[in-house]
Parts: structure tokens; C-alpha cells; sequence
């Protein structure tokens, strides 16, 4: 981390002075106008800001609350103990964990020591991160429905034990860097590094945990996921089912659930996806293609891919290589 914006997440805060001045309570004022402790965006992102990041304020209990948008902490140094729903969570230098905006949750006291950073994000902004990430990255949408579902109002939290992924560590800090010291690009940047963040996040999702309404549910779709997206040339239902000890048609029906698409069908996207990317390379025959993605019919990949893309694999090279 560059020096200065170290020495920034290291110093006291005003609000941080008041507390060792004597203050034994937070200042709800900074934080909602609202009776209730719904924290309130509009009081800590600048105007027409959909994200920025704020050091979480240290040497004391910060009560039960909600908040109005998607909250990401990340442990810069130390630790940060939540407790959500009754359960304790202490998460250590390098984790962090990400908030949907229906969670209630309080913070215990941290010391000199401990240096959280909460980014504050709107959920507006994942519309541009849904766009970003490409079609094929079916884990990475279905973690960000976690935090953007609006069809019901549930608490749910990701947490990520990333601390020794050194790509995701590099991406945080990059971040950071961007929102504290910001250039004309940085608005850009910031979205660019989080859509990044997400897709690392999901090449390690063995390390998140999940908080939600159906959590069993959840679990079982990533790893559904993840075999597709690893496992495509030979994957199948059957073989899946075995895997997570699950009947066949349960699997199916939660897929369909999650996805709106069938196993087949995720199947497919993943397959075609990657025969994109193998036709930009440019030094491979057609026939090759077809067999290192898992078909052997050339009829039938072709009918699926001009059914898709609307053109032949031929026609899609020349006007894409």
C-alpha cells in the first residue's frame, strides 16, 4: 500500500478522538436522520456517488443496525468481529464480506490495531457490474443476486477467507488506492477492478461462506455451478448428483430454481462460450473446436451455434479474428 494512504487508515478519525475523549456512544447523527439505525447512503457517499469506502470507526461497540445499500468490509490489518443473527463472526486480516442491505448485524469494539475498510455501495451500481460480466459467468451473477435480490427483503452476507489469495488482495488495494487518491479515471477504474473482484472471488468460491434464507440451496447451486464451469466437455447431471450425493431431479428442479435454465441448457452456454473464445484464437480447425468442447456431431453444433449467434462458426471467424 502506498505510504500515505497507509498512514491515512492508520490515523484517528474525529469522530475516533471523541470516543477516546469519553464518548461511549456512537454518534447516530453522522450515520441516518431516520428514528430507527438504518444507516443512510445518502449521508456517507458524496452526492450522485454510487460507491466510496469509509474506515470503519474503532474503540467502540457499534449497536444493532441496517443499512440502505450493500455494504463490503474488508480487514486491512487485525480483525473485525460481526455478530449476525446471534452468530459471532471474527474475520482476520485479508477476509472480507460482503452485505446485502436487508442484514442486521453489529460490530464489537476494535482496537488501535484493527483497520476495517467498509465500502459503501449503492445497489444501482451493479447494474453496470450485471453488464460487465460476461454471460457465461453464471456464479458470478448468481452471487450478486444474493445481494441484489429485491423480490424479498432477507438478510444475507458472503464471506470470503481469501486472506492468502495474493489476486484478490492485489485488487482490494487497488481499489482502495482509486478512492483514495482518485483520478479523472478513476470513476471507471473502480468498476473495472470490482467486476475483477467478483470473478476472483468466484475462482476461489471453496472459500466462501454463505448467510441466506436458503443456504443449503445456495451451496448446492455453487458447486452445481462450478462443475459446470470446470467440467463442461464430459459433465452431466447423473455424474453432478453423485458428486453432491443428491437425487437427480432435486438438482434439476434447484437449478432451474437459481438460473431460470436447465442443466442442459447451462450446459450449453458454458460449451458455446468457450468455442468463442477458441474460434478468436485463430489456429484452430472448426472439427478441433467442436471435440475439445465435449461434441462429436458437427451438424448438431453447428445448428445450436448459428441458433444462438445467428451465424455460422466459419461466418463468426472471419468477422471476428
Amino acid at each position: 500500500m502506498i505510504k500515505e494512504i497507509h498512514d491515512k487508515l492508520l490515523s484517528l478519525t474525529e469522530e475516533e478522538l471523541e470516543i477516546l475523549s469519553g464518548e461511549n456512544s456512537v454518534n447516530k447523527s453522522i450515520y441516518t436522520d431516520d428514528g430507527k439505525f438504518i444507516i443512510d447512503s445518502n449521508k456517507l457517499l458524496p452526492k450522485g456517488e454510487l460507491i466510496d469506502i469509509r474506515k470503519h470507526t474503532r474503540f467502540i461497540n457499534f449497536p444493532s443496525h441496517n443499512h440502505n445499500y450493500i455494504e463490503f468490509n474488508y480487514v486491512y490489518n487485525g480483525t473485525l468481529t460481526q455478530v449476525i443473527d446471534n452468530k459471532k463472526i471474527t474475520l482476520q486480516k485479508g477476509e472480507l464480506i460482503f452485505l446485502n442491505q436487508y442484514i442486521t448485524h453489529e460490530i464489537e469494539a476494535s482496537n488501535e490495531n484493527d483497520i476495517i475498510i467498509n465500502f459503501i455501495i449503492k445497489p444501482e451500481f451493479f447494474d453496470y457490474i450485471m453488464s460487465f460480466l460476461e454471460s457465461e459467468n453464471i456464479i458470478s451473477k448468481f452471487l450478486l443476486t444474493i445481494l441484489y435480490n429485491t423480490d424479498y427483503n432477507k438478510g444475507e452476507y458472503l464471506y470470503f477467507k481469501v486472506s492468502e489469495r495474493k489476486e484478490i488482495q492485489n485488487l482490494v488495494e487497488k481499489i482502495i488506492i482509486e478512492l483514495y487518491d482518485p483520478s479523472i479515471m478513476s470513476k471507471a477504474t473502480i468498476k473495472l477492478l470490482v467486476g475483477l473482484l467478483l470473478v476472483e472471488l468466484v475462482k476461489n468460491s471453496q472459500d466462501i461462506e454463505i448467510y441466506s434464507v436458503d443456504n443449503y440451496e445456495k451451496l448446492l447451486i455453487i458447486q452445481s455451478f462450478k462443475y459446470i464451469d470446470e467440467s463442461y466437455k464430459m459433465a452431466t447431471l447423473s455424474e453432478l448428483a453423485q458428486k453432491l450425493k443428491q437425487p437427480d431431479y432435486k438438482l434439476s428442479k434447484l437449478i432451474k430454481k437459481h438460473s431460470s435454465m436447465t442443466f442442459k441448457d447451462l450446459l450449453q452456454e458454458k460449451k458455446l462460450s468457450k468455442a468463442i473464445e477458441l474460434l478468436k484464437v485463430g489456429n484452430l480447425t472448426i472439427v478441433e473446436i467442436m471435440q475439445m468442447i465435449g461434441y462429436e456431431n458437427p451438424t448438431y453444433f453447428y445448428k445450436i451455434f448459428k441458433e444462438k449467434y445467428g451465424v455460422t462458426p466459419k461466418e463468426y471467424r472471419k468477422t471476428n479474428v
